[in-house]
């Protein structure tokens, strides 16, 4: 099979149609959003997750919403415009795909004078963009990564960075792909990823799906089979790169990242331009989402820990730079020292407005008021749930 047919993310005629990935692997079911906050409230609820594609679906809920601004008030529709971006930034705030489409389509609006209809039109047609590019980068990634695969490979990934995390195709296993394409025998030990399953209940799903042998391990199990010998190299994806190359992943990335470095396997981020973030300086200033303490304590609805006993749940953590081996992105394979050679790969590549425009020109937000918005984010799942 060629590639994914996997469509996460897509429109329908009265909405946008999203993979619901929480019940996944025992049902494929397809949520029609209606309106912005159906897609906001469904990014928030994990409904679609995954960096790339959580962008793809702002992208797409904006022009939901703005289809319902005041046409005929220039002022007003701009001013609902904001709203609406502002709505979508608060729903994940580690992920920076999300902020860089939602900037994307912010642009579209801030450099239109004409009136609402054609700026709904060009609207659509940037959302439509962003999801056609992602799916072309992780393609060229995915070829770039195949080239670092030996012939014969085991391949341990952590999370789900595969065509449910994207428009299609994916980013880790994008690598994977390619390689099984290019007639490569890999083979892929895929961690289950506790506390949400995405290994387990996604990685696997999409890998058995396109026919590429893969074996599910738990959490725990990674660091025997990399000192038994059993893995040749570690793949994973991103949610946000810092421009000195620390990254942001799923956590557990971390410790696969240690176990990595401590039994000589080589240890690689596919992602595209549009997670790396030059205009934050290290892992350190990246916000870590705090989800419900539920999502720990219980499992497939059931608790499985004491009544009244609390839980921590950081969705993501950070992995050193001096931990990665390599960061593989659509523009090209990048080593240490990465503040260098990240910023060099911008250069270097062709950057256009409406597609891989670099992330320092974001605007940065002060590190005391994200260390904030995340506290706050993490009081109010507490008191939601």
């Amino acid at each position: 099979m060629k590639g994914s047919s996997i469509r996460t993310v897509n429109w329908s005629r009265d909405g946008v149609v999203l993979l619901d990935q929480r019940l996944l692997p025992t049902r494929e079911r397809y949520l029609r959003c209606r309106s912005a906050e159906n897609v906001a409230r469904a990014i928030e609820r994990m409904v679609v997750r995954g960096a790339p594609a959580i962008g793809v679906a702002a992208a797409m809920g904006l022009v939901l919403g703005a289809k319902r601004l005041p046409p005929k008030n220039m002022l007003a529709f701009r001013r609902g415009f904001e709203r609406l971006c502002r709505r979508f930034r608060a729903t994940r705030p580690t992920a920076v795909n999300l902020f860089w489409a939602i900037d994307r389509m912010r642009q579209v609006v801030v450099s239109s004078d004409g009136n609402a209809a054609e700026l709904i039109k060009r609207l659509h047609r940037e959302a439509g963009r962003i999801r056609d590019e992602d799916v072309a980068a992780n393609r060229r990634m995915g070829a770039l990564g195949a080239a670092l695969v030996p012939r014969t490979a085991t391949i341990l990934t952590h999370c789900n960075a595969g065509a449910l995390a994207t428009a299609g195709y994916g980013t880790a296993l994008g690598v994977v792909r390619a390689a099984h394409e290019a007639g490569k025998r890999v083979t892929v030990l895929a961690d289950e990823t506790r506390p949400f399953l995405q290994g387990a209940r996604l990685t696997a799903w999409e890998l058995k799906r396109d026919r590429i042998p893969v074996r599910l391990i738990t959490d725990n199990m990674a660091g025997h089979f990399l000192k038994e010998g059993d893995i040749n190299l570690v793949v994973v994806g991103a949610d946000r790169i810092a421009a000195n190359g620390d990254v942001a992943n799923k956590i557990g990335t971390y410790s696969v990242a240690v176990l990595a470095r401590e039994n000589g396997v080589p240890f690689y981020v596919a992602a595209p331009l549009s997670t790396i973030d030059l205009g934050t300086r290290t892992g350190a200033d990246i916000p870590i989402e705090q989800r419900s303490p539920r999502e720990v304590t219980s499992l497939g609805g059931k608790r499985i820990a004491p009544a009244g006993v609390d839980a921590e749940h950081p969705a993501f953590d950070v992995t050193p730079a001096r931990l990665v081996t390599a960061i593989i992105t659509e523009a090209g394979v990048v080593r240490p020292p990465y503040r260098r050679s990240l910023a060099s790969l911008f250069r270097r590549a062709e950057i256009t407005r409406g597609r891989t425009r670099p992330a320092s020109k974001m605007k940065k937000t002060p590190r005391r008021r994200r260390a904030a918005s995340v506290r706050a984010t993490r009081t109010a799942r507490r008191t939601k749930h």
